[in-house]
């Protein structure tokens, strides 16, 4: 298995990028979350892997940190979550906040997920559901719902769902409540 890949980043779109190493371009697909915190193109990165083989392709996905590429081959162990669906998963937050969601047992803030439902998000808390722990997690939901409203309304104020994601992932975490996190966020458009 292809447990790191480091090297010149080539390419990067808004859910693979190209790692030049070796002689060779491997293409990663990676979530969002991952995508926002990589370097500008030609610079050197270094991703956390995992190599999904299938009959006809073999396919990288790579993280920041160990605790999202844990998280993600938890996801996919689960009968039902394919790497597609781990990715759209881990695209709806940070680790520690869905870990944290999982779990609380909240279904809600899973099927936001692209292609998840309610029963493939009981299941997920079904099977994980304590078997992760990567910190406080009543205080880390708290603040993910807080987020994810906050997003909801820098759409309706005009941002794009990605510019709004970006946007409150900035935010420094110290900022409390609403209104204060809401003044932060336009300040940083």
């Amino acid at each position: 298995m292809i447990y790191t890949i480091s090297g010149k980043l080539l390419h990067k779109m808004l859910h693979f990028v190209v790692i030049e190493t070796g002689g060779l371009g491997l293409r990663v697909t990676v979530p969002e979350t991952v995508y926002q915190e990589l370097p500008p193109v030609g610079s050197l990165t270094s991703l956390f892997t995992h190599l999904h083989v299938r009959e006809d392709a073999l396919d990288l996905y790579g993280f920041k940190t160990e605790k999202e590429l844990s998280l993600f081959e938890s996801l996919i162990s689960i009968s039902g979550i394919g790497p597609k669906s781990g990715i759209n998963i881990m695209n709806v937050a940070q680790v520690d906040q869905l870990v944290a969601a999982i779990n609380e047992g909240r279904t809600e803030l899973l099927v936001k997920a692209s292609g998840i439902g309610k029963k493939t998000a009981e299941r997920v808390i079904l099977e994980l559901k304590g078997k992760l722990n990567f910190g406080d997690s009543s205080r880390t939901l708290s603040l993910m719902e807080g987020d994810i409203d906050l997003e909801e309304t820098l759409v309706g104020l005009g941002f794009t769902k990605q510019q709004a994601k970006a946007t409150v992932s900035r935010i420094d975490p110290n900022i409390k409540g609403f209104n204060e996190r809401l003044k932060e966020a336009l300040k940083k458009k």
